[in-house]
């Protein structure tokens, strides 16, 4: 099955998609996440703890992100990117949190890439097959129904 042009996430309190839903005028998907050029390979030193807010239309497009680089150690830098992502989050009018349907979509910051990447995943694979949330580590696939494997 090929992949969706919109991609739905399901709403998980207390958990990975704990900070996704819906405000005035579109969807939002919010995390504190760490990130390294060059992924998950790179080494441990090299990731940074990021705070990310990605807005999308009521359509699911890609409106913009936000991401900051949050200085600091473990886990002051987690702490300081949840208070930042806390303050983002309440400042979106008419915040809902809910499930969500995007669409694919990539944005590169401090040489990381962020966003939702059409990929084929599997041996053998022929076709895209895979969403993958980077740099999050949410796989997205059939039956397409908003369930993430990680």
């Amino acid at each position: 099955m090929s992949v969706p042009e919109v991609i739905p996430i399901l709403h998980e309190p207390g958990y990975r998609t704990d900070t996704i839903g819906r405000f005035r005028g579109g969807q939002f998907f919010a995390s504190v996440t760490y990130a390294a050029p060059g992924g998950l390979a790179a080494a441990p030193e090299s990731h940074r703890c990021f705070a990310v807010l990605h807005r999308f239309d009521e359509a699911g497009r890609h409106l913009d992100s936000r991401i900051e680089a949050v200085p600091g150690g473990l886990p002051g830098a987690a702490d300081a990117a949840d208070e930042r992502l806390r303050e983002w989050l309440d400042a979106l009018p008419e915040r809902e949190f809910g499930d969500i349907a995007i669409a694919p979509f990539a944005v590169q910051v401090d040489g990381c890439r962020f966003g939702l990447v059409v990929e084929r995943h599997g041996e053998g694979a022929t076709e895209d097959d895979w969403a993958e949330f980077y740099p999050d580590n949410l796989g997205f696939s059939a039956p397409w129904d908003g369930e993430y494997d990680t």
